[in-house]
């Protein structure tokens, strides 16, 4: 039995263990698993219990057993539960916390029969029209659509992968080549190899997919699929949101603020800011600090639309008079509808204060309508713009379950805790979590972060990492150059480290790692009929794609379609080679962060990452 059944049988009791998981899953509002900090301190108000933020801060890290990363798991939050509803005496208060029963579904995992997982209906009838909207003209989902957003028909019509794959294309444009989807009457190892290329191609643009695999998304595991989604539709929404996209953010600087500190802001504290910006331009009073609580009575959301909505639409301040919250909310939503906005909440979800749909909500609106002014300043996106580069690593860090979220490489990297979470991941339990300072003194701050930073560089130094010339001063400076060398060399000893551990050598500093990459490629190449072969990763025969695809084909024989396989002889036809052969790469269950554009100009370290997860494919299926 697992640790976890084995504490469940112990201490907690059924009912208690459902009560639980309710509770844990309602105050993890971002939906990733995790309870942060500021999380519990907002489920604590609303029991009744206020304490310092501090000391809420302490709480988790006390509780913080597992991986260190200064938030709690299920286990780690069951601890947590038991203490404070005995201290705090709040026995049934808890009660006001979990969603009301009628808008949960329950239902048994399959996988330990003791734990209960709740999923609420407002996210499944959320996203289930959020589908029949964007997706109605596709002709490939046509046999799919409408979904019933009041049945399992979500879960049933995602088991064969191909709305999902839609989705991230959706999200993220041509991440998955279109014609390496499997369609048309599939075999059960063809759906799974769909849903394979679901979760790689998810990893690969920033989803945790820890503990989701092929068979979870196939039998529709309602909590690990909407969790998935949310994970992806969350990615789309805020993907814009930022000066690089919308350099009339400008305008929402606050007196004194510099652009360097307006860029350590996450889109959604920036939505906050473009929420207040318009309210107080139009004059009611409000503003707002959250997407639950403060906009439960819709006043902001009214007074919000009629500010951005163009003059010939006639959105209207009208609901505002309507006495009812319910009615009120859906009188707003009418008004959204003028505007085709309405998308994600419903009246009741909207009164409820739900959290993540009232984010998806405002970012929708933000990307369609976001109504800022020109400020005449000129902002130099140079130094601003993301490179394929950054979003690669940063894309890679999230993908691992990091805490907090990389929004920004170089300014979330600062304070050292992400990279330490990274060093732990990679070689479990390396990190002396006693060593690193996760509650920052305000006196004391930037001293405290500096120290995490100059135990990132010792860790990097005990891993036989090449940083020479490289402080945790640089690194806490968010010196780009600098920081890029310690991140790349943290993500080639992550892929290294899943090569070795196959191959039963523990230590991934091999230095003739590189060159028994390219054996075994030429190898597999030669065994499995090619010509084509690769003599290192700064090959130029890389860039129009084959050799990849070869590789694919070799490792698993007839996966590939050769006549989608274009000449290379133009920089289009290698671009679209590159995207087929990743697209197959990661249908076969490579982990694959690299981009096409990366394969076309030969970019060596990714390059090499992508010859090394081919091999790891291999090597677990041989």
């Amino acid at each position: 039995m697992s640790r976890g059944g084995a504490r469940e049988s112990l201490f907690i009791t059924p009912e208690q263990l459902e009560e639980i998981t309710k509770v844990f899953q309602t105050i993890d509002i971002d939906g990733n698993g995790y309870i942060e900090a500021n999380e519990l301190g907002k489920a604590l108000e609303t029991v009744g219990i206020k304490i310092p933020g501090h000391e809420v801060r302490e709480i988790v890290k006390k509780r913080d057993n597992n991986i260190r990363d200064g938030r709690l798991d299920i286990e780690e939050f069951k601890d947590v539960y038991t203490e404070l509803k005995t201290k705090y005496d709040v026995k049934d208060k808890w009660q006001s916390v979990i969603k009301s029963p009628k808008d949960i579904k329950e239902f048994r995992s399959v996988h330990h029969d003791e734990v209960r997982h709740s999923v609420a209906d407002e996210e499944q009838v959320a996203f289930s029209n959020w589908i029949n909207s964007n997706f109605a003209d596709d002709p490939d989902c046509k046999k799919y659509l409408p979904i019933n957003p009041e049945t399992h028909d979500l879960y049933t019509k995602c088991s064969d992968g191909i709305l999902l794959c839609k989705m991230i294309n959706f999200a993220q444009p041509d991440t998955i080549h279109e014609k390496a989807i499997n369609k048309g009457n599939l075999s059960v190892y063809q759906l799974l190899e769909n849903q394979t290329l679901v979760l790689r191609s998810a990893q690969s643009i920033g989803c945790n997919i820890i503990n989701i695999g092929p068979e979870d998304l196939r039998d529709g595991k309602e909590h690990l699929l909407l969790g998935l989604m949310w994970q992806i539709i969350r990615i789309g929404l805020l993907a814009d949101i930022n000066l690089q996209h919308n350099p009339n953010l400008v305008a929402l600087l606050m007196d004194g603020e510099s652009l360097e500190d307006f860029l350590k802001l996450s889109p959604e504290e920036i939505l906050i800011r473009w929420v207040n910006y318009h309210l107080r331009r139009s004059g009611c009073g409000r503003t707002i600090s959250n997407f639950s609580g403060d906009i439960k009575d819709s006043i902001p959301y009214i007074h919000l639309l009629h500010q951005i909505a163009p003059n010939n639409l006639g959105v209207s301040t009208s609901p505002e008079r309507e006495s009812d919250m319910e009615n009120r909310a859906e009188k707003m939503l009418q008004e959204a509808d003028k505007m085709n906005c309405r998308a994600f909440v419903s009246a009741r979800d909207v009164c409820k204060g739900v959290y993540k749909l009232n984010l998806a909500f405002v970012a929708n609106l933000f990307n369609k309508f976001p109504a800022l002014e020109a400020t005449g300043e000129v902002v130099d996106l140079g130094d601003i713009e993301e490179t394929r580069e950054e979003k690669t690593y940063r894309n890679w860090m999230n993908s691992m379950g990091v805490s907090p979220y990389v929004y920004r490489l170089y300014s979330d990297l600062t304070d050292g805790l992400v990279i330490c979470q990274l060093y732990d991941k990679i070689k479990p339990n390396c990190v002396d979590w006693k060593k690193v300072t996760r509650t920052f003194k305000e006196k004391s701050a930037n001293m405290e972060r500096i120290e995490n930073c100059n135990y990132a560089i010792q860790l990097g130094k005990q891993s036989n990492f090449s940083l020479v010339g490289i402080s945790g001063k640089d690194i806490y400076d968010g010196n780009k150059t600098l920081t890029l060398a310690l991140v790349w060399q943290l993500m080639r000893a992550y892929t290294l480290s899943v090569l070795q551990q196959l191959r039963g050598n523990s230590d991934p500093s091999t230095a003739n790692i590189d060159k028994e990459i390219v054996a075994w490629a030429n190898e597999k190449l030669d065994s499995g009929g090619k010509s084509g072969r690769l003599t290192g990763f700064n090959d130029p025969g890389i860039s129009d794609g084959q050799l990849i695809i070869d590789l694919v084909d070799a490792i698993k024989p007839g996966s590939v379609d050769y006549g989608v396989v274009k000449s290379g002889q133009t920089e289009e036809e290698k671009l679209e080679n590159a995207k087929y052969g990743l697209t197959v790469a990661r249908r076969a269950g490579a982990r694959i962060y690299a981009l096409p554009e990366d394969v076309v100009e030969v970019k060596s370290k990714m390059v090499m990452t992508i010859f090394a997860c081919l091999m790891i494919v291999a090597l677990q299926d041989a």
